[in-house]
């Protein structure tokens, strides 16, 4: 600990968003980043408590107090060290992370200023590939093979753990790139595509193979004329939670009715440089934009629409307003606290509102013109478990031209596979964070381990 005075003499300073003027005319980062001096200053403001509620929020189980000492005192290289012995992508939860540790860190119970550990984590991985620290390590080999169904976060982190142990692995993607909802969820306004490419390389470089545009029949995995044909010891199945939540409502069938992610992965796949015809693709140019869902799906759909040149952009959930203020009385320190949340997407303009329920899609001659809505509360049910809706205001339409579904994701079910099989990330949990889906493919990683040394 540099400085143990630093959290009494020096305020938390964020490195903030690009101006709203300039940022929704394209598709780079918004977040902007801090000098290396004033990065020092914040790594300075770390206590290194007695007890480190940051790392034990952490899924991952990073240990922010000694990689931020570390960077206070400009010693970068031993920083990168410590950071990667927990974190094996950094620059990704760097990015779009919700910072549990944030939420959890003490100066976050005493003025609602915590350290900024993924601002940091962001700063401390980019300078290792700037300043040459990262170098491919390729581990001596242990003759035992291992297959990676899907390469989203949780698969990248089971593969690159299983690859320096020494196991040879090969990932199998359905998709034409690596990445998951990395690469075809999250906007590149939050997440550039060249820091996932700069990964991929970096895995392939150290003996990693990825198999691009191949389906694995999950369903008959271990049968030999499958991958087992092949000769792997040890499968992971890490394809995530593919099937979005629908809403089955009159009209749903209209024209200019989506998925989240029919938007998302679409825009994103345009800025790749994949073209798609008039007709395939879907566009907010001009429209009012209604977005189902008040997570950050639905936030990243506002703010893709933006930046798509819509007309408006409408935001509406079912469940109550959350809490607004730094502090949740129903969900203390040091867990997560379910707060209002406004990020950038909202900054540039949305109107949001909460304990709607969708009634109608609405149109005509097949395409969407507008959706029928009604106010509701919710009641305390008698008998417990979830509140009863029940009807408050009388039904309105909402104009829209556009609707983006952002209501989740139904977590997958699986048949009961052979012992060398291992599900991890939200294909074994359910929709959660990226940060999550890492430490769920580390620790399958680690029970694939196991399994073979026996």
């Amino acid at each position: 600990m540099g400085n143990p005075k630093a959290f009494l003499e020096i305020h938390r300073q964020e490195a903030g968003y690009r101006p709203i003027h300039d940022r929704i005319h394209d598709f780079g980062e918004v977040e902007q980043t801090l000098s290396t001096r004033e990065r020092k200053l914040q790594a300075s403001r770390c206590m290194d408590c007695g007890v480190p509620f940051c790392h034990w929020a952490c899924p991952l189980g990073n240990k922010a107090p000694e990689w931020n000492d570390a960077l206070f005192k400009g010693d970068w290289e031993l920083a990168y060290q410590l950071l990667t012995s927990t974190n094996p992508f950094p620059e990704f939860t760097g990015r779009i992370c919700p910072a549990l540790c944030e939420k959890a860190c003490v100066l976050n119970r005493y003025n609602h200023e915590p350290t900024t550990n993924r601002e940091d984590e962001a700063s401390i991985i980019e300078a290792a590939f700037r300043e040459g620290y990262i170098q491919p390590h390729i581990p001596e080999r242990n003759g035992k093979k291992v297959a990676v169904i899907g390469a989203g976060p949780a698969g990248l982190a089971a593969a690159n753990d299983l690859n320096q142990m020494g196991y040879t692995v090969t990932v199998f993607e359905k998709n034409e790139a690596a990445g998951g909802l990395l690469r075809y969820g999250i906007p590149n306004f939050k997440l550039n595509k060249t820091i996932i490419d700069r990964r991929l390389r970096l895995m392939e470089e150290e003996g990693i193979t990825f198999k691009y545009g191949e389906a694995v029949d999950l369903d008959h995995l271990a049968e030999p004329d499958k991958l087992a044909g092949q000769g792997f010891d040890a499968y992971v199945i890490s394809t995530g939670t593919p099937t979005a939540r629908d809403l089955k409502a009159p009209g749903r069938e209209l024209k200019g009715v989506h998925f989240a992610l029919e938007l998302l992965s679409q825009q994103n796949r345009v800025l790749a440089g994949i073209e798609f015809s008039k007709d395939e693709r879907i566009t907010a140019k001009g429209k009012d934009v209604l977005v189902i869902g008040g997570g950050d799906t639905g936030s990243d759909c506002i703010g893709t629409a933006h930046r798509q040149g819509c007309k408006s952009v409408t935001q509406i959930e079912i469940m109550p307003k959350p809490v607004e203020g730094p502090e949740d009385p129903q969900n203390p320190w040091p867990n997560w606290p379910r707060t209002l949340k406004t990020t950038s997407s909202h900054e540039e303009g949305c109107t949001r509102r909460w304990n709607i329920n969708t009634l109608e899609f609405l149109g005509e001659n097949g395409k969407l013109t507008g959706v029928k809505v009604q106010e509701i509360d919710w009641k305390p049910n008698p008998e417990g478990g979830r509140p009863i809706m029940v009807e408050k205001g009388k039904p309105e339409i909402i104009k829209a031209e556009l609707v983006l579904l952002a209501m989740g994701f139904l977590k997958p079910e699986h048949p009961e596979y052979p012992k060398n099989v291992f599900v991890c990330g939200d294909a074994a949990n359910g929709a959660s964070l990226v940060v999550r889906a890492m430490a769920s493919g580390k620790q399958a990683a680690q029970n694939v381990n196991t399994f073979l040394s026996k």
